[in-house]
């Protein structure tokens, strides 16, 4: 299933999710997907299951899965799936995502001392059977900061921890901030960190790691070469319910029941997830193909009376988005570069894109009010951080075009396309990846709404990108590559460093402005222990980045997942998330 990795931020998300499943429905106006969607529940029926029994799910994505089954190097919503049933973080939560003791480690935070301290609990074992360690705890900090291992992990906010940065450009051969008053074979692990984030208590907030890697299996795999070894690709070791049985590279994995795990025995024999194609995804529900399958939004009039399924829906923490490509990563420096005179560096340009889009009219006509049209950054579920007040991009065709006029793009007599300020000729490269049965329809209506305030939008490569190749674009900032199209699945704590920080390997638009950074500390600083000081803070940066426009949120969607009407204790509220796996099977 598509559950987001608690604990973590940035998950890059397939193109089936990128423009919220959209497919034409057969009324313009139909609301009857979101009355439905408010009436399912988050959970299936709470009951005692029994032992035993194997379920199908489905992953539905239009490529190969990648394959990287550790939490420190992988980033992709497919690998998250796959490894989900053996994948636990160290901590549980309830509801509202605060950390609580009830996980597989106990977390206690002393703002005056500046630390946090973990403990593993005893009995917590790595389906080869060995216990979880402090020196697991710390090693998943040497696998995200040590350079040779390349992962996109490491950011700003976890350089907070003393040490870490030091570690991470080679000045120290080990992180000092991380002790282990108990030794490497203990339990205990005590961070310390520069200064104290008020998003500490909350999952994740970014400024710890949630998760550990098991050191005595990795410890002789160069850095350089975890992200490409058997270890982590075909034979990963996880704490979790479940342990990998079985791999069909890219395309399936078999899990069967871990028998050292601390909870107890799970209750399913096997789970088996396969990719299928978005595409199928309703043909596969009406013929009961698989035991849970999530709903392609434009596809739920065919599938919604499906009798011996069980409907639940949620409103996930995600948000499509567009974004503006104004500088490159600099490597050596581990920052973004920000390039003053890059194609998409004007304002009333980026601004002006905005207000052409008809996003409203896509969502309406193409999935039965499923999706719907976020107006800022920072999503409603965060509650007083999410500033109403904020707009967004509705369309508007003559602010659109009086934006254009004001910053001097100009047509020539009998031209269609406007020129830039220079009086150049004006072609704006676009990337979006591949997905929904119907992206490339949703995408070519943008070209057409670009056309009519006259600018020249083109694809990049000339047609939708692959996954895969599409982030590869994007991370390395490819100048074929003006504008993007992609979308988040988010952190549980609205922290944005990880994805808009000046560090942060995410922030794909490459902007940075010192009112920019300027906010951002203000937003975790200190001063924003105080709930109200921090409040204004988020409502500040929402309403420069929507002035700024770097990034355009598009929109957000309910995810319905189908779940054979058999199996109980399945649920998408934050607090199961740490036994889901172990509590979900077949009523007794």
């Amino acid at each position: 299933m598509k559950r987001r990795m608690l604990g973590t931020f940035g998950v890059l998300l397939a193109g089936a999710a990128l423009l919220a499943g959209c497919g034409k429905s057969s009324s313009s106006s139909s609301n009857s997907g979101a009355k439905d969607a408010k009436k399912f529940p988050e959970a299936t029926a709470t009951a005692t299951a029994k032992k035993g029994g194997s379920i199908t799910i489905a992953e539905e994505v239009d490529t190969p899965v990648k394959g990287v089954f550790s939490n420190e190097l992988s980033d992709s919503a497919p690998d998250s799936d796959f490894m989900a049933f053996g994948n636990e973080s160290l901590f549980a939560t309830d509801d509202q995502y605060k950390i609580n003791n009830k996980g597989a480690a106990t977390f206690k935070m002393d703002r005056q001392a500046k630390t946090v301290t973990i403990e593993v609990k005893k009995g917590v074992k790595w389906s080869d059977g060995k216990q979880v360690t402090a020196k697991d705890v710390e090693y998943s900090y040497e696998i995200i900061a040590n350079k040779a291992s390349q992962s996109s992990r490491y950011t700003s906010s976890l350089a907070d921890i003393v040490g870490l940065a030091e570690y991470h450009d080679g000045k120290s051969k080990k992180i000092s901030g991380i002790e282990m008053p108990d030794g490497e074979n203990g339990r205990k692990v005590v961070l310390h960190f520069k200064e104290m984030k008020p998003g500490m208590t909350q999952s994740g907030n970014g400024f710890f790691w949630e998760y550990a890697a098991p050191y005595h299996y990795l410890k002789d795999v160069p850095f350089s070469k975890l992200q490409s070894s058997d270890k982590v690709r075909k034979n990963p070791l996880f704490f979790g319910p479940y342990k990998l049985s079985k791999l069909v590279r890219g395309q399936s994995a078999t899990w069967v029941r871990n028998p050292y795990y601390y909870r107890g025995k799970a209750k399913l024999d096997k789970i088996t997830i396969s990719v299928i194609s978005p595409n199928s995804a309703s043909q596969s529900i009406k013929s009961k193909k698989f035991d849970m399958i999530n709903v392609v939004n434009s596809q739920w009039k065919e599938v919604k009376g499906t009798k011996g399924y069980n409907f639940v829906a949620q409103i996930p923490l995600y948000y499509s988005y567009m974004g503006f490509k104004v500088g490159k990563w600099d490597k050596k420096t581990g920052s973004v570069k920000m390039n003053k005179n890059s194609k998409m560096s004007n304002r009333y340009l980026r601004q002006a894109m905005g207000y052409a889009m008809n996003v409203d009219e896509v969502t309406q006509h193409y999935t039965q009010g499923l999706s719907f049209r976020v107006k800022t950054l920072v999503p409603e579920a965060f509650g007083d951080f999410y500033d109403k007040s904020v707009k967004g991009f509705p369309l508007n065709i003559k602010k659109a075009n009086a934006l254009l006029d004001k910053a001097g793009y100009k047509k020539k007599k009998g031209e269609t396309y406007r020129r830039d300020p220079n009086g150049k000729k004006l072609t704006i490269h676009l990337a979006v990846m591949s997905g929904s049965p119907n992206q490339e329809a949703i995408v070519q209506n943008y070209i057409q709404q670009w056309k009519k305030i006259g600018l020249h939008v083109t694809l990049t490569t000339g047609r939708l990108i692959e996954f895969n190749s599409f982030y590869d674009k994007i991370q390395n900032d490819d100048p074929s590559v003006d504008v993007f199209m992609a979308a988040w699945g988010l952190s549980s704590e609205p922290t944005q460093d990880d994805l808009y920080g000046p560090k942060a390997p995410y922030n794909y638009e490459r902007f940075a402005t010192s009112e920019n950074t300027k906010l951002l500390k203000e937003m975790g600083s200190d001063k924003a222990f105080n709930h109200s000081y921090r409040v204004q803070k988020f409502h500040e940066w929402q309403q420069y980045m929507q002035k700024e426009a770097f990034v355009i949120p598009l929109t957000n969607a309910y995810k319905i997942t189908a779940v054979n009407s058999k199996l109980v204790n399945y649920s998408t509220k934050p607090s199961k998330l740490a036994t889901l796996w172990y509590e979900t099977g077949f009523k007794k």
